[in-house]
């Protein structure tokens, strides 16, 4: 009988449950594939949860969640937030910093000491070691303990961070690259003058699901039509955009439509807007997509996504998408599955939701044409051929 081939994942977080990025439910999706695959899953991780303070809030040790065996190991204390913050202030405003500074500011990044002297003397028995995403200084430095065999998941997208020097090497270093879809790897193209041929599109398979688009109406007394956001409540995530243009557009249209969020952050709406609002802070996947399900659209206004997730969920419930036109990504998923529209101003944005509100039958055709893109693309069985490509 054959041995078990063995896998490691790193990443400073584990998605333990719902407070966790798109990056590392990505990566524990993808590792629990691989133990039902019959691969020996090992994740290596930090015992933070924060992703703002990086405290040690989970003990040193391991748990086994879904067959994947979980290491967390403590993030390293003294961090210099001075320098940092202070190099990183440059770096956002696109102001040259050199490589030594580029050197400082990730080792005063989230760092853990005991996860890589781990992988130092048990690397060699992982077959390969998938780590991402690219921005955290811990995949940095660990990308270069086993960079033979050492597979990037990157997450990458086309912001001041992705022109560092350092990432650069990083790219290019280490033995092959799984990208969430298309636009992204052309990116890292761009970027680094990248070999496609060390460079594979992955992406995440999504499972068919259930809706009551009604039950979520009627238990959260919702008369009005509504666009819906999950997700982080940021400036990165384009949610000060999607309220200052929902509140235009009601009073430039008269149209009474509301928003309805999931996640979690603060905001802070229009006055007029903030009646018009039900926060649902974080919830049940079961009602994240009876949510999805009974909305006119799902609007993400970022412009920072290598994939997206809550998009392609949305497709799956059969609702149609509104997306920024600044990143590549989401437009590119919407033209090649005829299931979304895209704005690159507020006129633009006018126009599409005046167009879903007014056009029923066009929702649910756009709702189904996604749905069956999210089918064909993204089942786990497409998903899973891939990934075994990209490990091979």
């Amino acid at each position: 009988m054959a041995k078990p081939r063995r896998i490691a994942f790193v990443s400073p977080r584990f998605s333990e449950g719902p407070t966790v990025g798109g990056a590392e439910t990505l990566l524990r999706q993808l590792a629990e594939r691989l133990v039902k695959a019959g691969w020996q899953v090992d994740y290596l991780t930090t015992c933070a949860r924060n992703h703002f303070t990086w405290e040690n809030e989970i003990p040193p040790g391991t748990k086994t969640f879904s067959g994947i065996t979980v290491r967390y190991f403590p993030v390293d204390g003294g961090r210099d937030l001075d320098a940092f913050i202070r190099i990183q202030d440059r770096i956002s405003r696109f102001v040259p910093v050199t490589r030594d500074e580029e050197l400082i500011w990730h080792r005063n990044n989230v760092n853990s000491t005991a996860l890589y002297d781990h992988l130092r003397t048990e690397g060699h028995h992982y077959d390969k070691i998938v780590m991402g995403p690219y921005l955290f200084a811990l995949v940095v430095f660990a990308s270069q303990i086993h960079p033979d065999r050492t597979l990037l998941l990157p997450c990458l997208h086309d912001e001041c961070f992705a022109r560092l020097e350092t990432i650069r090497d990083m790219f290019l270093k280490v033995s092959g690259l799984i990208f969430n879809a298309e636009p992204e790897r052309d990116l890292a193209a761009q970027l680094y003058g990248l070999d496609v041929s060390r460079a594979h599109v992955v992406g995440m398979g999504l499972d068919n699901f259930p809706v009551d688009p009604e039950g979520f109406r009627h238990r959260h007394r919702l008369h009005a039509p509504y666009i819906l956001y999950s997700g982080r409540r940021e400036p990165m995530k384009g949610t000060p955009i999607l309220l200052d243009y929902l509140d235009l557009f009601r009073e430039r249209t008269g149209m009474d439509i509301k928003l309805v969020l999931t996640g979690s952050g603060p905001y802070d709406p229009p006055s007029r807007l903030s009646a018009h609002i039900l926060d649902l802070g974080f919830v049940s996947e079961q009602e994240k997509h009876d949510a999805m399900a009974g909305a006119v659209a799902f609007c993400h206004p970022s412009a920072n996504e290598s994939f997206s997730i809550v998009i392609l969920e949305s497709w799956l419930a059969g609702t149609p998408v509104l997306v920024h036109a600044a990143g590549s990504v989401m437009p590119f998923h919407c033209r090649k599955s005829n299931g979304g529209l895209w704005f690159r101003n507020y006129p633009e944005f006018e126009e599409a939701l005046s167009l879903l509100l007014a056009k029923p039958a066009l929702r649910v055709a756009m709702g189904q044409a996604g749905c069956a893109y999210v089918q064909r693309e993204y089942s786990w069985k497409a998903v899973e051929h891939r990934l075994e490509q990209a490990l091979a």
